[in-house]
């Protein structure tokens, strides 16, 4: 198995340099010199579902460094096509929620305690994810070099959607770190206003 991305090459995009061996995390998707490690940020704490809705703004950085990292390993180690992972995968809700919990089934499936058979089942469960992701991807219109927002239907009464504009995917990096600063500043906002109402 090799892979072109590493961990703690992720963590560097919205923090300052580090040195990458010294990353707590450094192997965890399988660093090419260093064997798979078992993918869980503590020992201690199990993967559970991750509700997006409600992640503060501090989770929300961990988790999409940490979901940005296993899609790009996944992608590499199994060669999934544009069609099945777009570069802006990111920018897309469905695509999110629907990888998010393909990898918390990876991390449960691959936990040093669980069963040996686990792993297959999250085999047999990725069969049908891909199948799934082809959907949303085709429905969605994000391609490979170019991307628009998921088309919405506007019900009766409804004010009508704004049209999706299609852009150019230029530089994918660069675009999913905006986007991440651009949610976590968001949360942050949220976390203020409550805070300011706080007793």
């Amino acid at each position: 198995m090799t892979t072109d991305v590493e961990y703690g090459e992720q963590q560097s995009l919205l923090d300052p340099p580090t040195d990458d061996h010294d990353h707590p995390d450094f192997g965890r998707y399988n660093a090419p010199d260093e064997p798979l490690a078992p993918g869980f940020p503590d020992d201690d704490v199990l993967p559970r579902p991750i509700n997006w809705n409600l992640l503060t703004s501090e989770e929300a950085q961990a988790e999409w460094l940490d979901l940005n990292a296993w899609v790009n390993w996944l992608r590499a180690t199994y060669g999934l096509p544009p069609t099945v992972i777009p570069p802006f995968w990111h920018r897309h809700d469905e695509l999110i929620w629907e990888l998010s919990a393909l990898h918390q089934h990876w991390l449960n499936s691959y936990d040093p305690d669980g069963s040996p058979a686990a792993p297959l089942a999250w085999h047999r469960d990725f069969a049908d994810a891909r199948n799934r992701l082809r959907e949303w991807v085709g429905t969605s219109g994000t391609r490979l070099d170019r991307d628009r927002p998921t088309r919405q239907t506007t019900w009766p009464g409804e004010l009508p959607a704004q049209p999706a504009v299609e852009r150019v995917v230029a530089d994918r990096d660069a675009d999913f770190v905006d986007f991440v600063l651009a949610d976590v500043t968001a949360r942050q906002h949220i976390e203020q206003r409550v805070r300011a109402h706080l007793p």
